[in-house]
């Protein structure tokens, strides 16, 4: 009966998958004392494991260690094995049952903070002072972190390895990262002497000039120089040029570590303002008050004024992790270029045009590689194919996304496929594409790191609605695509956090506005799910923003995905080379977007046997802001 159910792979047998949705309501529903009659009928399915983890997990805080782990030595090629050992971790770390926690905790492949804080918290009950240092390297973080870490951070501090300088940096840390409610929680850390008033970080955060303004800010006092340093840190944040104003008048008060974290602070949301005066700012932070992160707004700054030094003392100023990006090193190969050190540049340039992206084909054109080259596509036999399909674990993969359970489904494909080669990642994901799961199929194509399926990376389905539409909008097909894989990976029921959906994330007060510029009456909401109408609406709306943004593909993508007036105000004083313009754009979403989308284009343009246009000229060039030049 196995084999049965294998050979047809996915959907599955009708009646096994009716069954399956009905546990699989009776478990949601309560109404467990039903499963044992579902797992009955499903004793031969690939699906069984969920019935028995839904038994097991009803009752997980009865069930022994042997009937968990049996289940999870039954179920390694299943995702719920991870699951449930996660969801055991949890009870133990709760319960304090502190050996069998570490006995189980280096079995799970992927633990959250949660998970890492009972680690630690376990090891330390167990005498093993190595355990110190991770729990004081978990407490330097500006996100918020899980009740379970608060037990730790309370010895750590106790025992003095946290003082209250490390409290006050990760105070620091939770407002960079926009957390003033994080920074809150932190004040109970501090000793009596030194804690602020939570009152007023809300005071802050909403009017930092109000604080910036009294007569006598008090720096006497570590509170107040810390709330002096948010105030002008937040005001930065909208107004760069007025918070270096301001602390121009009160950085006396300060350290010589405080001043250079503050200037870094002002290059920073400066560099994202595109103020040229930035790259003053993060001078006089110096080395002290520079990280990777402010080191790579430094060269965003530097290539927007065409300061190339600033752009190679920056990047040589990175530590090695972060100069070995793609970004980086195309950027000091540009450098050394315009030194008419090619040599120092070809070094870079060759083996980064050997790499996929955006970067990649930079690369390859600045070398002088032909772009019309044929992109690689290494093919698997119809037998491998057929072969993983019978894989029970691929199978399981595939009746779930058959049952539109798209979490499950993904979850099991990612579990089963962790660990494949680059064959084997190219037999499923054209399995993948053959039962029309195209995310799963373009995002396992992606994975491979020497043989590559470019066919499948940049699968191009619903041709047919797209080129009429591409066609009737006079937009480039090759960039439409482009969009779309990045914005839906083509699953045509996508919907975003914010509401935006279908293949081309419309959202619906914009799929209104659409459908009264088309004249379309009575139009339905959920009609935008369509595949018509979705790839219609969406290339009306591209096709208006490109309009309204000098007709630049570029421009037109940054407001496809951060609004058209964004895209616009991101231009600069000067005539910017578009690599350049998408280098700098403020919002990390949108300049990886951009870099992806335009990117795309090219390979869609390859593989629709379209001339060999370059990325550089696809970019072209962004006009100066009107009036500036």
């Amino acid at each position: 009966m196995v084999a049965a159910l294998l050979l047809q792979a996915a959907p599955g047998r009708a009646d096994d998958n009716a069954d399956f949705i009905a546990a699989r309501n009776a478990f949601r529903t309560g109404k467990i004392h039903l499963l044992p009659l579902y797992a009955a009928r499903l004793q031969d399915s690939v699906l069984l494991p969920y019935i028995q983890y839904w038994q097991l997990s009803s009752r997980l805080k009865d069930a022994s260690a042997t009937e968990i782990r049996d289940f999870m030595a039954r179920n390694t090629d299943s995702a719920l094995s991870e699951k449930l050992r996660a969801d055991w971790l949890r009870l133990l770390g709760r319960n304090e049952a502190w050996p069998t926690y570490l006995a189980e905790y280096p079995l799970l492949v992927k633990p959250d903070v949660r998970l890492q804080c009972y680690a630690v918290r376990g090891r330390i009950a167990q005498g093993e002072t190595l355990a110190l240092k991770d729990g004081v390297a978990l407490w330097l973080t500006g996100k918020d972190l899980p009740d379970t870490c608060t037990p730790l951070f309370e010895t750590l501090i106790a025992d003095r390895l946290i003082g209250p300088d490390d409290i006050w940096q990760r105070f620091r840390l939770a407002l960079e990262a926009g957390n003033p409610g994080v920074a809150k929680t932190l004040i109970a850390f501090l000793p009596p002497s030194q804690r602020p008033d939570a009152r007023l970080v809300d005071a802050v955060t909403s009017a930092p000039e109000r604080l910036l303004g009294k007569s006598d800010l008090g720096l006497d006092s570590r509170i107040q120089r810390e709330l002096t340093i948010y105030a002008i840190a937040r005001l930065a944040r909208g107004d760069a040029r007025n918070a270096a104003r301001r602390w121009e008048t009160v950085r006396g008060g300060f350290s010589v570590a405080d001043q250079q974290y503050v200037w870094g602070q002002l290059g920073l949301f400066g560099a994202r303002q595109h103020l040229p005066e930035a790259l003053d700012w993060f001078d006089r932070a110096g080395a002290g008050g520079m990280n990777d992160d402010l080191l790579a707004w430094k060269v965003r700054e530097a290539l927007r004024i065409g300061n190339w030094t600033a752009v190679q003392t920056a990047i040589l100023s990175m530590s090695e992790a972060a100069r070995a990006e793609p970004a980086w090193r195309y950027w000091l190969a540009r450098t050394y270029k315009m030194q008419n050190k090619s040599y120092q540049a070809n070094l870079l340039l060759a083996p980064l045009s050997l790499e996929h992206h955006f970067y990649g084909l930079l690369a390859e054109e600045e070398l002088g590689a032909a772009v019309s080259a044929p992109a690689i596509n290494f093919k698997v036999g119809s037998d491998e194919v057929a072969a993983l399909g019978r894989v029970p674990a691929i199978a399981r993969a595939l009746i779930l996304y058959r049952l539109d359970l798209r979490t499950e489904a993904t979850s099991e494909w990612l579990w089963a496929t962790r660990n494949f080669d680059d064959r084997r990642l190219l037999a499923a994901a054209e399995l993948a594409r053959q039962h029309d799961w195209y995310d799963r199929a373009i995002n396992t194509a992606d994975r491979t790191q020497q043989l590559h399926n470019f066919e499948l990376r940049f699968l191009a389905p619903y041709r047919d609605i797209a080129t009429k539409y591409a066609k009737e909008y006079g937009l480039d097909e090759a960039w439409v695509y482009g969009l779309m894989r990045q914005e839906s990976r083509f699953v045509s029921r996508a919907k975003s956090g914010v509401g935006a959906a279908g293949l081309m994330q419309v959202m619906p007060a914009t799929a209104r506005w659409i459908a009264g510029k088309l004249g379309i009456r009575r139009f339905e909401s959920d009609s935008i799910h369509e595949l018509d109408t979705n790839m219609q609406f969406g290339m009306y709306y591209l096709k208006t923003i490109q309009q309204s943004l000098d007709g630049s593909n570029v421009l037109a993508t940054a407001g496809y995905n951060a609004g058209p007036g964004r895209a616009r105000r991101w231009r600069g004083e000067q005539v910017l080379e578009g690599a350049i313009y998408a280098e700098s754009i403020p919002f990390t979403e949108t300049r990886d977007y951009v870099k992806k989308v335009m990117a795309n284009a090219i390979y869609y343009a390859r593989s629709f046997g379209q001339s060999g246009q370059s990325l550089k000229a696809r970019l072209g060039s962004i006009a100066a802001v009107p009036g500036t030049h």
